[in-house]
């Protein structure tokens, strides 16, 4: 192995052999633990260590590293005390995430390292939108973002550079191509010689390193930041390297023929840079085992600490107020001046005017700049505030909600405008895994909201006309927002706006232009979690939201007998759910209108809630109205047949009248 330290001083080459040599001691010490079940898993990252140290070495200590979990290096190197990962690893409360998650799951802002999720592929989007933040705020910086050979084959690598591409944004993807995907070889991974060789469909830059040589990979990436910094845009770089120990300890490796165990045996980046140093006379032996020694003390007292603190001593309320971050609703009131607005025309305004409220919010979507999104909403956004905010995208969902975490880390907002709501299920997994359980999972706030025009009743068909709440509503960690009327969605969307919490935003199309209200023409705020009562009455209880309130609406006024507490939920995720228990407690019946199908949907939950804390108030039994339990279809007789709206009238009379 040839070793080009041509304009590297002695200390300098001392230093990365420092770097180099701390991960695997650790590692080593690892294993042992490993044997002795005093840690439950490691997945090994001896014989790459050279990459990790490498390209952290050469980014600067404010750019952002989003690492996978054989890097360990990048943490050592970015100077983490070790204490505290091994707290991490322990699950004590000196480590990154109060024992939630486990090795390298975690984030850190105090050293600019983002943690993976075990889905892989989403850190690639997220580090498009620290990237894309970097270049917002003109700040000459590269992100880099690890992968392996086997990530490289998930849709989000293929959308992540993408976007990049796209948008210049200054990313590193670095690729270790280990040889394996667990077990299974690259050549039953994919059919290109080099990962490398991709970079040209997407008019990218690409590179190979020889990923076991640490002054090759600190060399080369210097270099390609350096460039980067002064002209942004992506690179694509395969380290080629070769994991020698299993996928996770317990694989083993007995897949792997010996012959190529040992041709890697001999490439190991540790022991020959070791030689190197020695034989050009920068170390000697006696130094060597000094700086061993200094390791070997380090770590041991450092595990000492982490064995030596308390375990975690389960706290329930701890738990549960750590799913959301804190969030200080500041009410402003709407002004007396009034306009009357569609549906549509209120959530334009109110993200205009959030907009304005917020200097570092960006929009992104599909068709939303020039053209003002499929809905016209965002017309006229690109000529009041620039194509950098308002931003057209590809049409990759998962990259783009990937992106908008991203942004989020980097201190912006972002709201993403799904063209459609039943698309986001192309971008579920980021959603989540990602948003939901970032702030749980290490404290960090997903500061995103999702825009969701759904609904039938537009003979949209199965594709386009879906209220997928239900998909998210039982996912903790995501705040679900479903107004019916044009005020409601102007205040809530800017609520939405405001809070740092990731928020699922429903806007139902079929409302959009048929919905009109006075609606303040001024910038306000309404509460979550508080439920709207449209009507009051005494015999009944109508609980419902979005496009099901006119539904009932429409019901009611044909049913002028009929005296019922009409309540909008407006939020279903928080849930103001004493409210109903309160209406119920007076009114002895229940009725639980959603457009969604019936199995699985919040009906179901909210009634179970009913019947477990106000089942004597009850004077019948709970009632359900829901859609069938089919897809959408697009005949319009077949969709009325299929609605909800369509057995409302005949099931409020059955229960009025039990």
């Amino acid at each position: 192995m040839e070793f080009n330290t041509k304009f590297l001083n002695a200390d300098l080459q001392i230093k990365l052999y420092k770097a180099l040599l701390k991960p695997r001691l650790i590692e080593e010490k690892m294993l042992v633990l490993l044997r002795q079940g005093k840690i439950s898993k490691w997945f090994s990252g001896i014989g790459q260590e050279a990459i990790a140290v490498g390209v952290t070495m050469a980014l600067d200590a404010e750019e952002y590293i989003l690492p996978m979990h054989r890097n360990l290096g990048v943490f050592t190197t970015r100077n983490i005390p070790l204490y505290r990962l091994f707290g991490q690893w322990q699950g004590k409360a000196s480590g990154f995430t109060k024992g939630r998650d486990r090795s390298f799951h975690f984030g850190t802002q105090e050293y600019k390292i983002i943690g993976m999720i075990s889905h892989l592929g989403p850190q690639l989007g997220v580090a498009d939108g620290i990237a894309l933040a970097s270049k917002l705020n003109n700040k000459k910086q590269v992100t880099a973002v690890f992968t392996g050979e086997g990530g490289t084959s998930e849709g989000d690598f293929h959308e992540a550079l993408n976007v990049a591409s796209v948008w210049q944004l200054p990313v590193l993807f670095c690729v270790e191509n280990n040889g394996y995907g667990l077990s299974t070889p690259t050549n039953e991974q994919y059919r290109c010689e080099n990962i490398a060789d991709r970079g040209v469909g997407y008019g990218m830059e690409s590179h190979i390193v020889d990923g076991n040589n640490i002054i090759e990979v600190y060399t080369k990436v210097s270099e390609i930041a350096r460039s980067v910094r002064e002209y942004p845009r992506p690179v694509l770089i395969e380290f080629k390297t070769f994991r020698m120990r299993g996928h996770e300890e317990a694989s083993g490796t007995k897949y792997v023929p010996q012959e190529l165990m040992d041709a890697w045996a001999e490439k190991d980046p540790v022991e020959n840079y070791e030689r190197f140093l020695k034989d050009s006379g920068v170390l000697n032996e006696e130094q060597i085992d000094v700086i061993k020694a200094d390791f070997t003390k380090e770590i041991t007292n450092n595990l000492q600490l982490a064995f030596d603190e308390d375990d975690i001593t389960p706290d329930l309320s701890n738990e549960l107020n750590d799913v959301y971050h804190s969030f200080d609703f500041q009410l402003v009131e709407p002004s007396d001046e009034c306009q009357e607005m569609r549906f549509v025309d209120a959530v334009s305004e109110g993200l205009k005017q959030s907009m304005q409220h917020h200097d570092n919010l960006v929009i992104m979507g599909q068709d939303v700049a020039e053209y003002g999104g499929v809905f016209k909403i965002t017309e006229g956004f690109v000529e009041a505030f620039g194509k950098e905010r308002v931003r057209n995208t590809p049409i990759c969902e998962s990259a783009i909600i990937e992106t908008a975490m991203g942004l989020s880390i980097a201190g912006i907002k972002s709201v993403v405008e799904l063209q459609f709501a039943d698309f986001v299920s192309s971008g579920f997994n980021p959603v989540v895994n990602y948003l939901a359980k970032s702030f749980y999972r290490w404290g960090q706030v997903a500061d995103v909201v999702l825009r969701m025009p759904c609904g039938a009743g537009v003979g949209a068909g199965p594709f386009h006309s879906q209220t997928n709440e239900a998909w998210f509503t039982k996912t903790p960690g995501l705040k679900v927002v479903y107004p019916a009327f044009p005020y409601d969605a102007k205040g809530l969307l800017n609520t939405a706006i405001n809070d740092s919490n990731p928020v699922l935003f429903f806007e139902h199309k079929g409302l959009y232009r048929t919905i009109k209200q006075d609606v303040p023409i001024d910038y306000y705020t309404l509460p979550f979690g508080k439920a709207s009562f449209i009507r009051t009455g005494e015999q009944v209880s109508v609980v419902t939201y979005g496009a099901g309130v006119h539904w009932a609406l429409d019901v009611l006024e044909k049913h002028q007998h009929i005296q019922a507490d009409l309540i909008d939920l407006r939020t279903l995720q928080p849930l103001d759910i004493d409210s109903i228990y309160s209406s119920v407690r007076k009114t002895g019946r229940v009725i639980i209108l959603q457009e969604d199908s019936l199995f699985g949907g919040i009906a179901s939950d909210i009634s179970a809630l009913i019947a477990e804390h106000c089942f004597e108030y009850l004077d019948a039994p709970i009632k359900r109205v829901a859609s069938l339990d089919t897809p959408i279809p697009f005949n319009k007789a077949i969709e009325a047949q299929y609605l909800a709206k369509s057995r409302f009238e005949e099931s409020l009379f059955e229960l009025v009248n039990y």
